[in-house]
């Protein structure tokens, strides 16, 4: 399988600031590679190198094994690219801005094939093309930019925070055209913090913290890095005894829940089995788990909330107090 994007020991300084410190990337060809980490982590750096528009400090890095600070022009032919806050000219209307991008990347805007495919992406993501780019709202800015970069095939898209500003619906367009444009075979890099989006999108996922990839893989590959949650039915913390490899284990609204390593399931659902538990639920660790792991200096800031008036109750919630125990 060719390889789209490599980096290796990429470095980028801002005086005294190491924006990126070493960092190890490999995305395939046909690949949906999910490049995460929280603001500041050195996702847009590493982009913004890998698109030109900024030069290396060390190390190296190559699309379609050129370098892109010296092949910028034959790069970008075959690149798509969306960033996560769009600027629009004021004085064009959307359906301008979107052939006046289409038309840089090569379109011939006349083409019927381009027009109904334009047609096509506006109507999905319910664009009204007249008005001018100064009385767009952010969503709106977001999508000339998604429009004319899906309206023109290319072999690789980089797509940095692309679904910014966008409301629900809209974003399961998103993830369709995604969908659609890697069974057409192209290559997509997804920089996000939106772990449910990149868990639904990507083949694999990498993620960056403090300008270092700290983990790369498939899903499943991550997946054996964290417990699971088991769960079912029971009245009292007595029905927690004697479970092998159980971790963590609280009793709630009446349901007895516990972590186990991956590797440990086998050997628990026999024990579960002898005593009739009702209401079994297994539920894989999300990548949100995964994430939070390697930002475990932010979960003091996360147990404090908890803490807090507005203690919440949701997955996100229970994700962290799970990792929390775990780092403690």
């Amino acid at each position: 399988m060719n390889t789209i994007i490599r980096t290796d020991g990429l470095t980028k300084h801002y005086g005294h600031v190491h924006a990126l410190d070493g960092l190890d990337l490999s995305v395939d060809e046909g690949q949906v590679h999910g490049f995460l980490g929280p603001n500041g982590a050195g996702k847009s750096t590493t982009i913004r190198i890998l698109l030109g528009l900024a030069r290396k400090t060390g190390g190296s890095a190559t699309v379609f094994g050129e370098d892109p600070w010296t092949s910028a022009v034959a790069i970008h032919r075959r690149v798509a690219y969306v960033p996560g806050d769009v600027s629009v000219w004021p004085n064009l209307s959307g359906g301008e801005a979107i052939d006046f991008l289409a038309r840089l990347r090569g379109a011939r805007t006349k083409d019927r094939t381009y027009r109904a495919e334009r047609e096509r992406l506006m109507a999905a993501f319910q664009f009204d093309p007249r008005k001018k780019g100064r009385a767009y709202s952010k969503g709106n800015r977001q999508k000339v930019a998604l429009i004319a970069a899906f309206a023109v095939p290319a072999d690789l898209y980089i797509l940095d925070e692309p679904t910014s500003g966008l409301d629900p619906l809209m974003e399961v367009v998103f993830r369709d055209e995604v969908q659609r444009i890697r069974q057409g075979g192209a290559t997509v890099l997804l920089s996000s913090h939106i772990l449910s989006e990149v868990e639904l999108l990507c083949d694999r996922v990498s993620i960056i913290r403090a300008g270092r990839i700290v983990e790369s893989g498939t899903l499943a590959e991550l997946r054996h890095l964290t417990r699971s949650e088991v769960s079912f039915e029971a009245t009292d913390e007595s029905a927690l005894a004697g479970i092998p490899g159980a971790h963590d284990g609280t009793l709630d609204d009446g349901r007895a829940r516990f972590t186990v390593d991956s590797e440990a399931i086998p050997s628990v659902l026999p024990v579960l089995a002898q005593r009739a538990v009702a209401g079994l639920r297994i539920e894989p660790p999300s990548l949100e788990e995964l994430f939070l792991r390697h930002y475990g200096d932010d979960l003091a800031t996360l147990r404090s909330a908890e803490d807090g008036p507005s203690t919440g109750s949701g997955t996100g919630t229970r994700a962290a107090r799970r990792v929390a125990a775990r780092e403690s």
